[in-house]
């Protein structure tokens, strides 16, 4: 069976409005788009693909605000929670191999819930040849953390995850990994990993250059060497208001 790859970003209590929270959704989708045919268009989450299919995502500000503002947080009686922010679901239209999801969690300010910005890309059939690249993964890694300033990201493998999450609380690592510069510097690390700045909010660790794979031994060990070498220098553990599910 095929390994399942997302690429998550993660941040904790940050109380921003429908407009705001807009704002960065457009940037977002406005630096995918270019990247791959599979990012071009994006549609509103409906009860049916078929539903969905009817509700492009229109990225003109006034209404991708009032779409954002819809998706506040509610209570069981439909009363809108402020402080847990919107909850945002996007599908790219395409079905089979080729579908893609965004989940956004954005502008909750509790104590009780964190904010995220998680792509899932196809991981097997024509498109996942594409996007299952370090580049590809690396940039998209990029584009989210420009636009959502998150403490953290990762591309990832389901099972890698599954393999060490017990021993990363907080900050995962991955084949690739964001750390903003509020979690601290990144050290030296051995080759081949790559080490790239984005722009002046954090860090991309980039593993290795080819696939990344939970199978493949080297890469396993490769991948905890980095996670030592970075809790060691303080990069993994996030303060209390900074955590947020993954």
């Amino acid at each position: 069976m095929a390994e399942v790859y997302y690429i998550g970003a993660y941040w904790g209590a940050r109380q921003e409005n429908a407009e705001a929270c807009a704002r960065r959704l457009a940037a977002l989708v406005q630096s995918l788009a270019p990247m791959d045919p599979l990012f071009a268009s994006w549609f509103k989450g409906a009860k049916s693909l078929k539903e969905s299919l009817k509700r492009s995502l229109e990225l003109e500000l006034s209404s991708l605000q009032k779409y954002v503002q819809s998706r506040i947080m509610r209570d069981s009686a439909r009363k809108p929670i402020d402080d847990l922010g919107f909850s945002i679901g996007l599908w790219n239209g395409h079905q089979g191999g080729n579908h893609a999801w965004l989940s956004i969690g954005c502008g909750g300010y509790s104590e009780f819930t964190g904010n995220r910005c998680v792509l899932e890309a196809p991981f097997e059939g024509p498109g996942s040849e594409r996007v299952l690249t370090a580049p590809f993964q690396a940039q998209a890694l990029r584009a989210i953390a420009t636009a959502w300033d998150p403490d953290w990201g990762v591309g990832i493998s389901r099972d890698h995850r599954n393999i060490i999450e017990t021993r990363c609380p907080d900050v995962l690592v991955g084949w690739v990994t964001y750390l903003s510069h509020r979690l601290g510097r990144v050290p030296p690390l051995p080759a081949p990993v790559r080490i790239e700045p984005v722009e002046d909010k954090g860090t991309l660790v980039i593993l290795i250059p080819e696939r990344f794979t939970a199978s493949n031994p080297e890469h396993v060990v490769l991948a905890e060497r980095v996670r030592e070498l970075l809790d060691r220098a303080g990069l993994l553990t996030v303060k209390p208001a900074q955590r947020s599910s993954r």
